[in-house]
């Protein structure tokens, strides 16, 4: 595995990072809107429990679209070290590791959730945590960006900017709706358009020589 991820050219992990963050916007979606429509709006944690309770088999296929989810969150990690090792094979790495980290504290926590190990609240805490390592990746990802020479500095700054809009999930105060859809579309806008520059801009990536 360790040899496979060394030897992928940037120009793959880059189609590798547009396609994962694509089709996770897709599932993402589709569980959102779908699946998940008729769940009460988060926050109101008491009638979200009565309805995990009451539509069970509903919810196992949502945990099962965030878990595929999450495996592409951690593909998109591995294919980003990849294509930013060139500029600072350490700042690469610390990208590729906060990803993980959020990651594996979500995967954690949604399986507690599922063998009710904690409950919602729990899982709410273990989700904020998740947000921080989150956050922190989009800022070192943006600082990334912004040095290389090979990808627009704007892009780095986009990144930047919206790593710290992610404070909005660790203030308890409730956003307006027109607030909340500005800050996720910023969100959105940001890993999409980096995903999708990579995918347009593959071939034109310095390889790895490191």
């Amino acid at each position: 595995m360790k040899n496979f991820i060394a030897d992928l050219p940037p120009s793959k992990a880059a189609m590798v990072v547009g396609i994962a963050f694509i089709t996770s916007i897709f599932i993402v979606t589709l569980v959102d809107d779908f699946l998940l429509a008729n769940f009460v709006v988060p926050g109101d944690t008491e009638a979200l429990v009565s309805d995990i309770k009451a539509n069970g088999r509903l919810f196992g296929f949502a945990v099962v679209g965030y878990l595929l989810v999450l495996a592409l969150d951690s593909i998109i990690g591995l294919a980003l070290y990849i294509v930013l090792k060139r500029a600072n094979k350490n700042l690469a790495l610390l990208t590729a590791v906060l990803r993980l980290l959020y990651v594996c504290t979500l995967v954690i926590g949604l399986f507690c959730l599922v063998f009710q190990i904690i409950d919602v609240y729990g899982y709410a805490s273990t989700k904020l945590l998740g947000y921080i390592f989150f956050a922190l990746h989009i800022f070192v990802l943006g600082y990334s960006v912004f040095k290389s020479e090979y990808i627009p500095k704007s892009l780095g700054i986009l990144l930047v900017v919206t790593s710290f809009t992610y404070i909005v999930f660790f203030v308890d105060h409730h956003l307006s709706k027109t607030l909340e859809a500005i800050t996720m579309l910023t969100m959105a806008i940001a890993e999409l358009s980096l995903s999708l520059w990579l995918m347009v801009k593959r071939n034109k990536l310095p390889e790895n020589n490191l």
